[in-house]
């Protein structure tokens, strides 16, 4: 009888510290998916906050591209007030393309092209995509190893009686990731 006790014993004890790892492990693969997804953040406020400044330069040299500069700040306008990361994914999207516009309006102006201003902000430009597109990697990763431990068993059980939910990915749709994949068509 004291035999069966101590199986019945060690068996509630392994079950107790497989709950607690797990449970662990599930909390500190979320924080990591937060942490990624604050990392997309902060680099898309700073992509937001050069792009009115770019706006004012490319304004200075190419004044009748109305529409261009209206699609690009709706756009800004659009990710700055997403909330959720299906809406900033196809919110991004949307600003990507009309950033696109905007660097083929700019080939048409060879004085804006020498610009150091301009220069400078599409490096910085380029440096914040280049981010962008680490922290998506980092944050997509980390999502796919959460998604993972919460769908697969054992720790699914632990999953779900701590309601974990498994995180959207952050990625471009297909029809955008054509167009991503496509050069800029810039004609004179």
């Amino acid at each position: 009888m004291i035999t069966v006790l101590i199986i019945v014993g060690v068996i509630v004890v392994l079950i107790g510290l497989f709950i607690w790892v797990t449970y662990n492990s599930l909390v500190t693969l979320r924080l990591r998916v937060d942490e990624a997804w604050s990392d997309i953040t902060v680099q898309l406020k700073r992509r937001l906050d050069l792009i009115p400044n770019l706006i004012e330069t490319v304004k200075g040299y190419a004044a009748h591209e109305k529409g261009v500069f209206e699609s690009v700040t709706e756009a800004r306008t659009n990710v700055m007030n997403a909330g959720s990361v299906k809406e900033t994914a196809a919110a991004e999207n949307q600003l990507e393309g009309t950033l696109k516009s905007l660097f083929a309006v700019a080939e048409a102006y060879p004085d804006l092209k020498a610009s150091n201003n301009f220069i400078e902000l599409q490096k910085e430009l380029v440096d914040t995509e280049d981010k962008i597109q680490a922290a998506r990697r980092f944050y997509n990763n980390g999502t796919m190893t959460l998604n993972t431990k919460i769908q697969t068993f054992p720790s699914n059980v632990v999953a779900a009686m701590f309601s974990f939910k498994n995180r959207e990915f952050f990625e471009l749709d297909e029809a955008e990731q054509a167009k991503a994949e496509k050069p800029v068509e810039v004609k004179f």
